[in-house]
């Protein structure tokens, strides 16, 4: 899989910036309002240490290797203006992929994004946009039909004040609606100019073979992405059949909470632990942050995991985290940017996903990247032991043996 420092068309060799001149830089600078037909914005000529450019999936769309995905940024209780700053930074830092949904906050994000973007008038080609459709705010508006298909693009399309969505997620599969309709439903929203591409998140991979195999029979345009969740204690899909999928019908991975919803950096109480796969009935089942897209992004939305954490899980975890928070330690870092670095050793990895609700959180987030070359064999050794959850392909099973 290639990949290309950021020293392209956006930012040019320079030296790396500290996080006091990133975060003055934000407050020098002028939006570009219709009154002033002043030239377009453009980023700083730093270089972020670590950041890379690589293709989604065998598409030609090329992305950073992090990504700011705006469910936090743009929650409850963070103001438009500190949302902004965020936006800026990211962009600033050469990160050019910014990721919604159509029911983040009840459309607050798609809409808060589209006014940003506006008023600092950067260049269309200069960032990527990635958009989930599936949830609404309203139940009878949900689904994977061609008719929600098509409403929630143009729907989505006016609120970010966009001619264009570089790349429409369909966010969970549905059950009540034929592959067939889906599929043909994403390639009219292609064939229109609304997308560019589109992909899929918290499928599975039976779930994107069909999806393939029904765009390949009815001549219609193929997913370049797979949404998934990926941390140290999930790691079975991504390990195992996220590159198969990379390999076989070129379908790109971008990985999302790296940090298990905040549980690592401490946002929620002292006490509450990582949570395994094996606590969900649906083996590859996932979610995002709450199983309903539309509820808020605040601390009561994480009331329900507690009560799907299991005792015992609960205790090797702890245990588990407190040698990984050794371990960070000795490496100099915080254990949130010891799992985002973690991450991105992936070389299945394409772009990781983080969330920031401060410039602050995301500057720290950002720093990650310069951990990477550090985790050597012996460091990634010394994980593996300490995790001992490595995914193992189960063996295959004849069917004559089962007669």
């Amino acid at each position: 899989m290639e990949e290309f420092q950021s020293t392209n068309e956006h930012l040019t060799q320079g030296t790396p910036q500290t996080k006091e001149q990133l975060l003055q830089s934000l407050s020098q600078q002028t939006p570009l309002t219709a009154s002033n037909h002043g030239p377009l914005i453009s980023r700083q000529s730093s270089v972020t240490p670590g950041l890379r450019y690589r293709n989604l999936g065998k598409s030609g769309l090329r992305v950073s290797n992090v990504g700011l995905g705006t469910w936090v940024t743009f929650g409850s209780g963070v103001k438009e203006e500190q949302a902004e700053e965020v936006i800026q930074l990211a962009y600033d830092s050469g990160i050019n992929v910014f990721d919604l949904s159509e029911a983040y906050s009840g459309v607050r994000a798609e809409l808060e994004l589209g006014r940003i973007l506006q008023r600092r008038g950067w260049k269309r080609s200069s960032y990527i946009v990635t958009t989930k459709i599936y949830w609404n705010t309203k139940s009878d508006e949900r689904g994977l039909s061609r008719k929600h298909v098509i409403e929630s693009v143009q729907a989505s399309l006016a609120r970010l004040q966009l001619g264009y969505i570089d790349v429409v997620i369909v966010h969970k599969a549905d059950p009540m609606c034929p592959m067939e309709e889906v599929v043909r439903a994403m390639n009219h929203v292609i064939s229109q100019g609304w997308a560019m591409y589109w992909g899929t998140a918290r499928w599975t991979p039976v779930e994107v073979m069909e999806a393939y195999t029904n765009c390949r029979q009815f001549n219609c345009v193929t997913p370049i992405s797979e949404q998934s969740e990926y941390h140290m204690f999930c790691r079975e899909k991504t390990e195992l059949y996220m590159p198969e999928l990379y390999n076989k019908i070129g379908v790109g991975l971008m990985a999302w909470s790296p940090l298990t919803m905040g549980l690592v950096s401490g946002k929620l109480e002292d006490g509450v632990p990582l949570f395994a796969r094996s606590s969900f009935k649906n083996k590859y089942s996932s979610f995002s942050w709450t199983e309903d897209e539309t509820q808020p992004a605040n601390k009561e939305g994480y009331t329900w995991l507690k009560e799907r954490l299991q005792p015992e899980e609960t205790r090797r975890q702890q245990e588990k985290l407190r040698d990984i928070s050794q371990l960070a330690d000795k490496l100099g870092c915080t254990v949130s940017q010891l799992a985002i670095a973690w991450c991105l050793k992936n070389e299945s990895v394409q772009c990781l996903l983080l969330g920031a609700t401060s410039v602050e959180q995301l500057y720290e987030s950002i720093q990650s990247l310069q951990l990477v070359p550090k985790l050597n064999t012996n460091t990634m050794n010394e994980l593996e032991r300490i995790l001992d959850n490595k995914p193992i392909r189960p063996p295959m099973v004849s069917t004559l043996a089962l007669r």
